[in-house]
């Protein structure tokens, strides 16, 4: 049964995310011909099933092509765009930065739509290419759901690249393919998500951790009162009843600001904690490492309000903080252009109250890659812009500045080469660039 269209919404049904197959040899042939193959036959099915009018987009990927066409905007406008995304799932696939950030783009467009009370699962159709070890799933992608069972067991074992390259599989192959366009054209219908504004790819990170590298891990502590602690005269709409309900961009959002940063620290793939800078659970500081220096044993974010100030015995703690602060702790500083209590003679003053309390984390924050956050986040778009930014930095700090802790044990002696080395063949490569259809 055809599935009618909305005369309005003429973007294209599925975005498809794949791990390019580096070229090898002089043949000249597609490494990737057997991806466009399944693009074109998911499209060919999606039209059938639907009432999609001549010349309508159906799909997109990526495809090779020279520099200079536009191929990163295109990238960007698309996953902008799309109703559904389709990552194909192979062990290739979460080595590369290229569908991390595809990944990372697509997920941050679905956060967004949360904040303003989008419900519905999100918009991602994954589909098994090869097969795969779900144990080696990175963390950013355990949450989504991966239907093996209704595409049948050779899909299970084989992946659509296995049932289609085997002629004796045919109808195996036909039979996933059917089911998976069916999925995209559900899911699309089912749960319509928003378009977003377009991200720039190149600025873009990925939610795949890199090759090799083990957990990732960081803590965020939110300084923040709560409505019963802040000043009498000060709007209670931002705050509920712990630190974690803050909620500086209220207009903008139905979500507490810690709980969107912990779901997009999530989605770049690290493990995250969260905890209110007013909780003691014992003598020291929430944050607070094994040595009693202020921070986590691995990176920290300060995600603060200007009005967590206004209390004396939570400035006077969070100066002593900032004077013992690890360097791989950073700090954000949100606040909401719109609030007019954070504009003004008033808001002139929180930010000086700020400066004289945590000279040292924001000086830190300015002299490196982030000054707009510690100088103030006033919308939600930017804190998910700088967000990312600010949790590269302090890994980065922390990498740089944390104390090794090798293995207990003898040192391993390093092996003697007996003879010249040959090195190895570099991986594949190329440009990125768009095909519709």
């Amino acid at each position: 049964m055809d599935i009618p269209e909305r005369a309005s919404d003429n973007r294209p049904y599925f975005f498809l995310s794949y791990a390019h197959t580096p070229a090898w040899g002089a043949h000249g042939l597609d490494p990737d011909h057997w991806v466009r193959v399944l693009f074109t036959d998911l499209c060919d099915h999606i039209r059938a099933v639907t009432s999609l009018p001549p010349g309508a987009p159906v799909g997109f990927m990526d495809r090779e092509m020279r520099s200079g066409d536009g191929w990163p905007e295109r990238l960007s406008e698309n996953l902008a765009t799309c109703r559904v995304f389709v990552p194909l799932f192979s062990p290739r696939y979460f080595t590369s930065e290229s569908c991390g950030r595809e990944w990372f783009a697509f997920s941050e467009r679905v956060l967004r739509a949360r904040a303003v009370g989008y419900s519905a699962p999100p918009a991602i159709v994954p589909a098994l290419w090869t097969r795969l070890d779900y144990a080696q799933l990175p963390d950013s992608v355990r949450h989504v759901h991966i239907d093996l069972a209704q595409f049948g067991d050779q899909y299970a074992t084989k992946g659509i690249y296995g049932l289609i390259k085997l002629n004796r599989l045919r109808d195996e192959y036909e039979e996933a393919v059917l089911g998976l366009a069916q999925r995209i054209v559900q899911a699309a219908h089912e749960a319509p998500l928003p378009a977003g504004m377009p991200r720039p790819y190149e600025s873009t990170p990925s939610a795949f951790k890199p090759r090799g590298e083990g957990p990732r891990r960081i803590h965020l502590t939110v300084a923040a009162p709560t409505r019963h602690t802040i000043p009498e005269h000060r709007d209670v709409r931002p705050y509920g009843e712990d630190a974690r309900d803050w909620n500086p961009y209220h207009s903008e959002s139905t979500r507490s600001l810690p709980s969107l940063a912990e779901e997009l620290i999530r989605s770049l793939d690290y493990r995250i904690t969260v905890s209110s800078f007013d909780d003691d659970p014992t003598d020291g500081d929430p944050v607070t490492d094994d040595s009693g220096k202020a921070g986590p044993g691995h990176p920290g974010i300060l995600l603060i309000d200007r009005w967590a100030l206004t209390d004396a015995e939570r400035a006077r703690r969070l100066e002593a903080f900032d004077a013992d602060a690890r360097p791989w702790v950073s700090a954000i500083v949100p606040w909401n252009r719109a609030d007019i209590q954070c504009q003004g003679e008033e808001g002139r003053k929180l930010a000086a109250d700020l400066e004289r309390t945590l000279p040292m984390i924001l000086d830190r924050g300015r002299r490196a890659d982030c000054r707009s956050a510690v100088n103030g986040v006033p919308t939600l778009k930017a804190f998910t812009d700088v967000l990312p930014v600010v949790v590269a930095h302090a890994t980065r700090q922390y990498l740089k500045h944390a104390e090794a802790h090798p293995p207990a044990g003898p040192p391993v002696p390093r092996p003697r080469l007996m003879g010249p080395t040959r090195p190895s063949r570099p991986e594949g490569g190329s440009d990125h660039g768009g095909e519709e259809a």
